[in-house]
């Protein structure tokens, strides 16, 4: 039967084949080929034969749902999660994080060459010392339900834009967090009347306890420094790794001659602070006040003096910062969306000695490295940080050198 809508070039709607899986998208989906035509299977795995269903063509090529596994990968791990495959959450639970590790590597190397022409060395990828109950945020979301139904309150189902899964605990989430997330979950289901709408939950879990209210005040140690934050403002969400970060970029942002540093994503000071003690001054650039003032703060309750903090104009953002270029750092860490234009214009205008562009998503970051190679910026090092295992998500480390 063809599908209202459905384009049925290559395949007809459901076509079922068996397919050899040779390679892992940056999106968790195993590739595989039919007649030279890609198809994308998700929670297929290399070195897999299996048989998939179409149910999407694209111009170039199609997507299909794993129907049976026909030879398995001697790499297939049994989830640890009976809702994998069906909460969006997760792409790789079924795979050995050695496996995982190297793939996400991989990935970040066919980016480069890919997107920017540069088949640069990309470092092993340095893994989480936690694996599974690392996360110290969570963010479930409902919708509002009809009259008298009982919502789904968790997270998109696999390849779904509106269908929520239900879930009652999330083995990838802190231990604090699943524990208070029975509460969180009664109190919305017991209350469900008062919603206009839908909502996103949150669930922060700090040094104090879980916070659920995102003004709340976080508070974290990473190493030897002691950070506090409001619960709903950026602070990265896997604190077992970050010391291990933190000292990566001190290594890459010092060199010959650097004497200061810019850190134009500052947040609440996390690598302003943490890179301290490596430069004669430090300034934090972030749009959020609330950020700013909790950077300051931290600074205070670190014993801290060599850094100031500025609230950033996006026209003019390094206007209020004196330090030479020539001997300067910069470290940015945007949004997942990557850096906008008029930001790396303005630091392109700057032409710091070096950038350290560190980033949780590979593919925008790739994008913005075309625009610093376009500005006689060259790549020195990448380095792959897994600050999310059992999915596609990544961090990675990109240190430029001004030619």
């Amino acid at each position: 039967m063809r599908r209202k809508k459905f384009n049925d070039h290559p395949f007809p709607y459901h076509h079922e084949m068996e397919l050899e899986i040779t390679s892992l998208t940056n999106m968790g989906q195993g590739v595989g080929r039919s007649d030279g035509w890609v198809v994308m299977v998700a929670f297929a795995l290399p070195g897999e034969r299996i048989r998939a269903r179409v149910f999407r063509n694209h111009s170039n090529y199609s997507e299909a749902d794993l129907i049976e596994i026909l030879r398995p990968s001697p790499h297939r791990f049994e989830p640890v999660c009976p809702l994998f495959g069906t909460c969006g959450g997760c792409q790789y639970q079924n795979l050995d994080y050695r496996e995982q590790l190297e793939w996400k590597r991989r990935q970040v190397a066919e980016l480069l060459e890919r997107m920017v022409g540069i088949a640069a060395t990309v470092e092993p990828v340095i893994p989480s010392p936690r694996i599974y109950g690392y996360r110290s945020k969570l963010t479930p979301h409902f919708r509002k339900p009809a009259r008298g139904e009982k919502p789904s309150i968790g997270f998109l189902a696999c390849g779904a834009r509106r269908r929520i899964v239900d879930v009652e605990t999330c083995p990838i989430a802190m231990d604090g967090i699943n524990r208070a997330l029975p509460e969180v979950r009664g109190r919305v289901l017991a209350n469900i009347d008062r919603y206009r709408k839908g909502a996103t939950l949150l669930l922060r879990e700090g040094a104090d306890g879980v916070a659920t209210d995102p003004n709340a005040t976080i508070t974290e140690t990473v190493g030897a420094l002691n950070f506090r934050f409001q619960a709903g403002e950026f602070f990265q969400n896997n604190p077992f790794i970050l010391e291990r970060l933190i000292d990566h970029v001190r290594i890459e942002a010092g060199g010959a001659g650097i004497r200061f540093l810019i850190d134009a994503y500052c947040g609440s000071g996390l690598f302003c602070l943490g890179l301290s003690s490596k430069f004669e001054r430090l300034a934090g650039i972030e749009i959020s006040d609330n950020a700013i003032n909790a950077a300051a703060e931290n600074a205070r309750r670190n014993g801290i003096e060599n850094c100031r903090f500025l609230v950033g104009d996006a026209a003019s953002i390094f206007a209020g910062v004196e330090f030479p270029p020539g001997k300067t750092c910069v470290v940015i860490d945007p949004p997942r969306k990557g850096s906008d234009e008029r930001f790396l214009q303005q630091l392109f205008e700057y032409g710091p000695a070096r950038v350290v562009y560190v980033s949780c998503n590979p593919a925008t970051q790739i994008r913005d490295l075309k625009r610093f190679e376009e500005n006689a910026y060259a790549i020195r090092r990448v380095q792959p940080f897994d600050l999310f295992p059992q999915t596609k998500h990544l961090e990675c480390a990109v240190t430029l050198e001004k030619r």
